[in-house]
C-alpha cells in the first residue's frame, strides 16, 4: 500500500471528518487524495486552520491539518496560546522540509530546528523519516484526541519515495462575475463597545458566542455570561476563524464578537468565511482603536472600511450601523435570516473607550468544558 493511501485509511479509522490544508509540492498526491474523501477547507494561512479546527473540536467534530512544516513556524503562537492553553485536540500532519535532500535554502533553518522548538514548547510530535515509520501517524491522531493536545507528525519527503500513486487535478472552466455598488457614510457614532454589546445581548441569548480577546470578553462576561460563551484569552485574530469552525459543524447560528484590531491582523479569516457556507454572524465591533492595549488608533478609524473588505472577499450579507435605531433594523433582518446558511457581517462603528470591568474569572479549561457541554445540550 502506498503511504498516501495508508494515511487516508488511518484518518478514516480515527473518525476524522474535516481536513484543513495548505499545499506543499512533496505531498501533492496526498492532498489530492484527501480532498476527495473528506470535507476539505483550503486555507490561506495556517493560523486560520488552527482556529477553524479548534472550532470544529469545540462543536464536537474531528479535524486534522495537513500543511508544510514552515506553517508551524508561522503559527506557533496560536498552537500554544489557543490549542495548548485550552487543551484542544488537533493532529497536524506536516511535510517536513529542510532535512532531506532540500534544494531550497530558506527551508533549512526552521526545518532543522523544529524538533527543538517543539521540545521547548512542550508540544508532542513524531518524526517519520522512513516509509516503514508511517504507522506513527496513528499514534499522532490517537494521541491528539486522547491527550487533548495539538500533536504533530513531521513527515520527511523520503517517505513518499517509491510511491506509485499518481493523482491529477481537474480544472473546471474559470469564470467569475463581479458586481459591486457600495456607498456608505457615518458620522459621530453614538455607542461604545460596552453599550453595543448590551444592546445586542438579547439577540445572543442561548446562541454559541465566540468573543474576541481582552476587554471585549470581559465586557461580554459582565453583560451576559452564559454557558454558550467562549471567551478567548489569546490568539488575536482568530475569533472569526474559531466561529467558522463551530458553525461548519453545527446547524444552528453561531455568533462572533470580533474587533477591528483582530480583523486587521487577520483579514484572511474573511476569505475562509466567504468560501465555506456556514450559519455564522459576525458582529464586528469597530471602535477604531486597540482597546485592550491602551487605545492606540487603528487603520479603520478613518482610512480602511472593514465592511467593504468583507464585501470584496465575497461576504454578501453585510450591514453598517453606528446608531441604535440602525441596529434595530439589522437585528430584525438577522432574525428573519436566522436559518439561512450563509455568512453575515454587521459592521458596528463605535466610539473608543472601555468599561471598567473585572477579568473573566474562569480558567481556560473551565471556559472550554462549559462551552462544549452547553453545545451538547
Amino acid at each position: 500500500m502506498n503511504p498516501e493511501e495508508y494515511i487516508l485509511n488511518v484518518m478514516r479509522e480515527e473518525g476524522i471528518e474535516y481536513v484543513t490544508t495548505l499545499p506543499c509540492e512533496k505531498i501533492k498526491n496526498l492532498l489530492n487524495l484527501l480532498s476527495s474523501h473528506f470535507n476539505e477547507i483550503k486555507l490561506t494561512r495556517e493560523e486560520c486552520g488552527l482556529g477553524i479546527c479548534s472550532g470544529i473540536y469545540l462543536a464536537g467534530g474531528k479535524a486534522a491539518m495537513v500543511i508544510q512544516s514552515t506553517g508551524i513556524g508561522n503559527s506557533m503562537n496560536a498552537i500554544t496560546s489557543l490549542c495548548k492553553t485550552y487543551r484542544i485536540a488537533i493532529p497536524i500532519l506536516a511535510s517536513w522540509r529542510g532535512v532531506y535532500e532540500e534544494s531550497i535554502p530558506a527551508q533549512i533553518p526552521l526545518g532543522r530546528a523544529l524538533p527543538k522548538i517543539l521540545d521547548a514548547t512542550g508540544i508532542p510530535y513524531e518524526t517519520i523519516e522512513e516509509k516503514k515509520e508511517i504507522k506513527k501517524i496513528k499514534n499522532v491522531i490517537e494521541g491528539a484526541y486522547k491527550e487533548n493536545t495539538p500533536y504533530l507528525a513531521l513527515i520527511s519527503p523520503k517517505v513518499w519515495k517509491g510511491s506509485t500513486l499518481k493523482t491529477k487535478i481537474e480544472y473546471p472552466a474559470r469564470e467569475i462575475e463581479i458586481s459591486l455598488k457600495y456607498e456608505r457614510s457615518f458620522k459621530d457614532p453614538e455607542m461604545t463597545r460596552y453599550e453595543a454589546i448590551s444592546y445586542i445581548s438579547e439577540y445572543l441569548d442561548g446562541k454559541p458566542v465566540i468573543s474576541n480577546i481582552g476587554i471585549p470578553s470581559k465586557e461580554l462576561y459582565a453583560i451576559k455570561d452564559q454557558p454558550t460563551n467562549f471567551y478567548m484569552l489569546g490568539s488575536l485574530g482568530l475569533a472569526s476563524s474559531i466561529g467558522l469552525g463551530v458553525s461548519i459543524h453545527l446547524k444552528r447560528e453561531v455568533i462572533v464578537l470580533d474587533g477591528d484590531g483582530s480583523i486587521l491582523m487577520n483579514p484572511n479569516a474573511l476569505i475562509d468565511i466567504a468560501n465555506y457556507p456556514s450559519n455564522l454572524t459576525i458582529f464586528l465591533l469597530d471602535n477604531g482603536a486597540h482597546g485592550s492595549t491602551g487605545g492606540q488608533i487603528t487603520s479603520s478609524y478613518d482610512k480602511i472600511d472593514l465592511e467593504l473588505i468583507a464585501r470584496a472577499f465575497g461576504i454578501k450579507d453585510t450591514w453598517k450601523v453606528s446608531r441604535r435605531e440602525e441596529m434595530d433594523e439589522v437585528l430584525k433582518v438577522l432574525s428573519e435570516l436566522e436559518g439561512k446558511r450563509c455568512p453575515k457581517l454587521v459592521h458596528i462603528v463605535l466610539k473608543p473607550g472601555n468599561r471598567d470591568v473585572l477579568n473573566v474569572p474562569m480558567k481556560p479549561l473551565e471556559i472550554k468544558e462549559r462551552f462544549m457541554e452547553a453545545l451538547k445540550n
